[in-house]
């Protein structure tokens, strides 16, 4: 799922091509992605695109009279830009959004059609979405802490709970655990006030670098290559391959259609953490340490 630095990017992309743009044509070729019924979605057409901004992981465009067109790419929906009167033709292709001088496709390469789009009617019906998660690179040391402290789930559920943080997913929490030095599993009523210091830096500079460096990669062109897998993330995807840090191969807990990774060396003192099916199916076989694996 694309997660708060791939989203930026692409608003900051929409923001230049379609605001103050009028929307001349919507073409649905999933009605599924559809999740609204009322307002009609083709009430939009003909109006201008007032602006475009994110809430959460979800991009929303802001028509007229306060009418919202709300994206949501969930794991495998992506947006990529073609030329005038493109339409959607392959299979991927879930809608059409034409303007007079380019076309947006939303596409989804899943069979499971999780993306969606929803239009909305009115301020605070947009605001309901909002699942109250704070801006993690505007939100201020003593309020992370007191949210952070606030419950006590392991450091992976609470960087990913959109209840207490804005924009981290399966990916950049890798990341930020990975630069902070901690554990994943480890639970946020343990964490001494060193750590925690630790890993309120680690969130700004971590999302705060892939923000710039995705920025300048794509520089001016629009965003064609949002994913989550990227060479330059240091663990996550990064699963038997080795940390840049230590050299150690990187490990996972996988559950369900999640995966975490982490450094055994330098987040878990050595520790190889007990994956729910393998580590069951293995039993004493499963390795305790690093060093039973290498």
């Amino acid at each position: 799922m694309p997660e708060l630095p791939d989203v930026l990017l692409y608003v900051r992309a929409l923001e230049r091509r379609i605001e103050g743009q009028k929307l001349s044509k919507v073409i649905l070729r999933s009605p599924f992605v559809l999740r609204t019924v009322t307002p009609d979605i083709y009430s939009v057409e003909g109006q201008q695109v007032c602006k475009v901004s994110r809430l959460v992981k979800r991009i929303v465009w802001k028509f007229d009279r306060s009418t919202y067109l709300v994206f949501h790419l969930m794991i495998a929906g992506r947006f990529h830009w073609h030329g005038v009167g493109a339409l959607p033709r392959s299979k991927i292709d879930l809608a059409a959004f034409q303007f007079n001088h380019g076309t947006l496709k939303l596409t989804e390469a899943s069979p499971k059609k999780r993306a969606s789009i929803s239009v909305i009617e009115g301020d605070s019906n947009l605001m309901a979405l909002d699942r109250g998660g704070k801006d993690v690179l505007a939100i201020g040391e003593d309020e992370f802490i007191g949210r952070l402290c606030s419950e006590n789930h392991t450091l992976k559920r609470a960087l990913t709970d959109p209840r207490l943080f804005d924009g981290i997913g399966n990916a950049y929490s890798d990341e930020i655990l990975h630069t902070a030095r901690l554990s994943p599993v480890k639970l946020t009523s343990r964490l001494t006030d060193e750590e925690i210091r630790r890993l309120y830096t680690a969130i700004q500079t971590t999302l705060q670098t892939w923000i710039r460096r995705l920025s300048k990669q794509t520089a001016d062109r629009f965003p064609e290559k949002v994913t989550a897998f990227r060479p330059e993330m240091a663990v996550h995807g990064k699963f038997g391959l080795p940390c840049p840090v230590c050299g150690s191969k990187v490990q996972r807990i996988v559950r369900a259609e999640s995966e975490t990774n982490y450094c055994p060396r330098c987040q878990t003192e050595g520790k190889i953490l007990k994956d729910r099916s393998l580590s069951r199916l293995l039993k004493d076989d499963w390795p305790g340490t690093v060093d039973e694996v290498e």
